[in-house]
């Protein structure tokens, strides 16, 4: 099989003040005080990331996307962020039009430090918001709370940053339709460029997987989540916004480039501990403790290299979220018409229940009911080609 050259890196920092109690991401705490100014912890990881970065392979071509996830990026002191950002460009060389993503969550910086981070490249931010109610945010273990929210706009606003997405998420304990209306009304009312909707997952190590049972009070049934999703996507969408991902919804031209990658199954580096990395069909992940990551840096790596019908299935799984689907020609042209035949075949029943869209030229999911019950659909086609 091909594999297109990577030009995306996805880079982890690990940090957050507390976990959030339905946190499952490799994340490292180190308390409400500590920052890149004060911590040896996070001097240390940011010295170890860009030895990493200085042994990766370079398959020749510029970097045309960047994504500071986490844990809390913004915990990073501006110097920090520029180092990592200078590594990644001798390394590889950075597109001058690449979209640099950072995610920050509300009280974690100041007007200096976010016009710093613009400055050292940062040209798109996803804050952290979760939800416009403080006793949802507490429920959550979360460490803001709604004035921060406001604030940290404001901030964002007064750094020059004009791309920013805000983060969502429904399904919490006790979040009914009014509380899920309230957040979205306030959420379109600040005016991002885009904005992440996610549906509570419950881990079963998580405060949150040890509390709580998927469906059962205080949490929303799987009727109310449903709901909620539906909700979301005609006031997002009467808002103006495009929903060109299950989970995502974007502003004419503000969509993630560097996501999209992900979901078109496309080549990425990744960096961090806990990262995976998509590179020649092998994906490499990386140790989710900080003293392992480390000694994993010295170390030979193992990859896991991707069959056929892993890359099939994976191509499927990613392709399906977005709004537009598979093209089928591209399906076809790597994998043949008879694994296009038992696609179309095991879909045509979702198609009769107008969950999914057969075209000529291509497959995908109806909105909202087809994005509603994507997992039925996949699970369905993982089925048929375990048989085979």
């Amino acid at each position: 099989m091909e594999f297109n050259i990577p030009s995306s890196a996805y880079v982890h920092i690990p940090f957050c003040r507390r976990r959030c109690f339905y946190c499952d991401f490799p994340i490292s705490v180190v308390g409400d005080q500590r920052n890149g100014s004060n911590s040896g912890t996070i001097v240390q990881y940011v010295e170890k990331l860009c030895e990493e970065i200085d042994r990766a392979n370079n398959f020749g071509e510029s970097l045309r996307t960047i994504f500071f996830g986490g844990g809390t990026p913004s915990l990073l002191s501006v110097s920090q962020f520029h180092q990592i950002l200078e590594r990644l460009d001798r390394q590889f060389g950075i597109a001058s039009d690449a979209e640099i993503s950072m995610e920050i969550d509300p009280g974690t910086f100041d007007l200096t430090q976010i016009k710093g981070f613009k400055s050292a490249g940062a040209n798109r931010i996803s804050l952290g918001v979760q939800a416009f109610q403080s006793e949802l945010l507490k429920a959550c273990g979360r460490t803001h709370v709604v004035e921060d929210i406001y604030s940290s706009i404001e901030l964002i606003h007064q750094s020059g940053i004009e791309n920013f997405s805000l983060d969502l998420i429904s399904g919490l304990p006790h979040q009914t339709i009014e509380i899920w209306q309230d957040s979205l009304d306030r959420a379109i009312a600040l005016s991002p460029t885009h904005l992440s909707i996610y549906d509570l997952t419950i881990e079963p190590q998580t405060p949150f997987g040890k509390q709580f049972q998927p469906g059962e009070k205080p949490l929303p049934s799987d009727e109310l989540t449903a709901d909620l999703y539906r909700i979301a996507q005609q006031k997002l969408t009467h808002a103006g916004f495009e929903h060109y991902e299950i989970s995502n919804y974007a502003k004419s031209g503000y969509q993630c480039q560097h996501n999209r990658v992900y979901w078109e199954n496309r080549s990425f580096y990744g960096f961090g501990m806990g990262a995976t990395s998509y590179l020649k069909g092998d994906r490499v992940s990386r140790p989710r403790k900080l003293r392992e990551y480390y000694g994993w840096i010295e170390a030979p790596h193992s990859a896991s290299e991707t069959s056929q019908i892993e890359y099939l299935l994976d191509s499927l799984m990613v392709g399906l979220r977005l709004r537009e689907g598979i093209r089928l020609k591209d399906l076809t042209e790597r994998f043949g018409e008879s694994a296009i035949a038992q696609i179309l075949d095991c879909l045509q029943p979702y198609e009769k229940g107008a969950w999914v869209e057969i075209r000529p030229d291509r497959i995908r999911l109806t909105d909202p009911e087809g994005f509603l019950f994507s997992n039925v659909i996949l699970t369905k086609l993982f089925a048929r080609f375990d048989e085979d």
